[in-house]
């Protein structure tokens, strides 16, 4: 299974433990979205900085949308580089668990949200924004 963390909340007042967790998941910024494998490592990372960023499982239309409007390697734009059928088969690839190198950045850089956050102080099961998300989907396609 494949997972999406984006950072919702800054760096101001934050735990050394949470901020060298974060930058080992490359989140140096809000609105920075990552693609990662399901491993138990990460799901103890995850606990540990989860009232900073939100995560959840994300589908494969989902991560080919992402790659083909926000997907980067260096400067320059995957959509610049490569045909949206390449980044189709990439995409397909990264949902099975697969491994993709050299292919693009890692980190996806994000717009915040359309139509706001509904609330970055509270976990999602409480009507907020932070934490394990089902509808991470919905999330990464407003922000993009």
């Amino acid at each position: 299974m494949t997972i999406a963390i984006v950072r919702i909340r800054g760096r101001r007042s934050i735990d050394p433990d949470i901020k060298k967790t974060l930058e080992i998941l490359c989140l140096y910024r809000t609105s920075q979205c990552v693609i990662m494998e399901d491993t138990p490592s990460l799901r103890g990372m995850l606990q540990l900085c989860k009232d900073y960023v939100a995560f959840g499982p994300v589908k494969e239309e989902t991560i080919a949308a992402l790659m083909q409007k926000r997907g980067e390697k260096g400067s320059r734009r995957l959509s610049e580089i490569m045909e949206s059928g390449e980044i189709a088969q990439a995409a397909k690839k990264i949902a099975h668990g697969e491994k993709v190198k050299n292919f693009a950045d890692r980190v996806f850089r994000l717009h915040p949200p359309r139509k706001g956050y509904a609330d970055i102080k509270k976990q999602a099961s409480l009507g907020g924004d932070l934490g394990k998300r089902d509808d991470m989907d919905d999330l990464i396609k407003r922000m993009m």
